[in-house]
Order: structure tokens, then sequence, then C-alpha cells
């Protein structure tokens, strides 16, 4: 049984809480935070240890860790939260949902949230610290690298390579056998057709209101 520390103390904590306490082989025993967080003792029924304290009641050597934060600053917050953990000592866990199908060849890092729906074709690699939330497609051969954030419904063609910290909005489809650039942010519902460079941001037209105000249609 993995006995693990949460970092953090927002809705992805209390979704991490939520799904590894399904789980019968890891156990949340505590949640941690920086200080200026820790306003209370205590988190889902649980202790609440500031960060700088956490080794000191929570040894690297007996527990755990999971980084449970979200795409902040285009992933930068998780990842430098995910270094920190590890220099401290601790081996980071993963959450792979059993409802997921992943082939059986896929390689799959440590700190990686994996929802249920996803589907991870033959050849896929996902890197280390990454969030693949529900009902995603990830193509054959293809290659997510580390801290990226995939949201939901994000169909990625085979033979792709998504750059680290990458995040892709749902929706989003990427054809087959691209590069996509470091740090990009693909907005919801964006086509992507070719290579793209680091530090990219690509948006969708949104879809505009009708001049015709719902109460006037008719047949509806």
């Amino acid at each position: 049984m993995e006995k693990i520390v949460i970092f953090g103390i927002g809705e992805i904590a209390e979704m991490a809480w939520y799904y590894f306490g399904q789980t019968d082989s890891q156990q949340i025993v505590a949640f941690t935070a920086d200080r200026e967080y820790c306003l209370n003792n205590d988190f889902k029924g649980l202790p609440l240890i500031p960060f700088d304290e956490i080794t000191t009641h929570f040894s690297p050597t007996e527990y755990k860790m999971f980084i449970a934060v979200g795409y902040t600053k285009v992933n930068k917050i998780r990842t430098e939260k995910y270094k920190l953990a590890k220099t401290m000592g601790y081996s980071l866990t993963s959450y792979i949902s059993p409802n997921a199908t992943i082939a059986n060849n896929v390689s799959i890092g440590d700190n990686c949230f994996v929802f249920e729906d996803n589907t991870l074709q033959p050849f896929t690699k996902i890197g280390n610290n990454c969030v693949l939330w529900s009902g995603n497609h990830i193509g054959h051969h293809s290659l997510l690298e580390d801290n990226c954030f995939i949201t939901s419904h994000v169909v990625v063609s085979g033979g792709c390579v998504i750059g680290e910290s990458t995040f892709i909005g749902v929706n989003a489809t990427l054809r087959d056998h691209i590069k996509i650039g470091k740090s990009n942010v693909i907005g919801a519902g964006a086509l992507i057709l070719g290579d793209t460079e680091d530090n990219k941001v690509y948006m969708a037209t949104p879809t505009e209101p009708s001049k015709v105000p719902s109460n006037r249609l008719r047949g509806i």
C-alpha cells in the first residue's frame, strides 16, 4: 500500500483525494501546501502540514507525494513544486484510471494524473508530471513531453510530439506527425495542422451570438 501526501488544497487536490480514495493500493494520509495557504490544520479530514515542515512529519523514506496543481502560469507552478519535492527526497506517484484504455506498451512517467476514458494507443509515451483529463485520444507513436496538461476530448493524432509544459484546451485537434513547441497554449476547439514554435498561443474563433434573441426563435 502506497502512503501518499498530496501537495495542494484546491480543486485538483480534491479530485486527487477522490480518485486515489477509490484504489486499493494507494492511501492518502495527509495534505501539504505553502505555509501561507495553511489556514487550518486539516483538509478533507486529514492533516494539513506546511510544505516547509512536511519531511519532519512524513519522511520521504516512508511516504510518496503527488503534486496536485493545475496549469497555472502554463504549468510552471506544478513543475516547480514537482522539482522541489524531488530535491526533498520524495518519490512521486501517479494515478492511472482503471477506466482508461491504455495499450500494454505505453510508457507513463511519475506524478501523472490520467483520468477515465482516455485512450492511449500503442507506442505512445507520456512524460513526467502530466495531466490528462477525461476523454482524450492520444494516437499511436505520439510523445507527450514532461509537465503538460491536456484537458478533455482532445485528439492527438498518431506520431505527434507535444513539447514540454504545453496546455491543450477542450476539443482541440492535432493532425498526425506534427511537433508542438514547448510551453504552447492551444485553446479550446483549435485545429493544428502543422508544427509550432515554442511559447506560441493558438485560439479558435469563438462562436458569435445570433442577432435573433432566443425568445423569438421558432421551432425550439
